[in-house]
């Protein structure tokens, strides 16, 4: 049994926000941290030393 166009076009829009909103954005989100929290680490590390120096 086919299913009609409108039907497979709303599966794959689900399947794509699903994937979005699930994987990709947690994944960016904790990438885009761990990226800022290791700049400021190697910044206090090598150029202006730990908070309150």
């Amino acid at each position: 049994m086919e299913t009609p166009p409108k039907a497979g076009l709303k599966r794959q829009e689900r399947n794509t926000f699903l994937l979005l909103a699930v994987v990709l954005f947690p994944v960016v989100a904790v990438m885009f941290v761990a990226t800022y929290g290791f700049i400021v680490w190697f910044w206090q590390m090598f150029v202006s030393g730990p908070p309150g120096h």
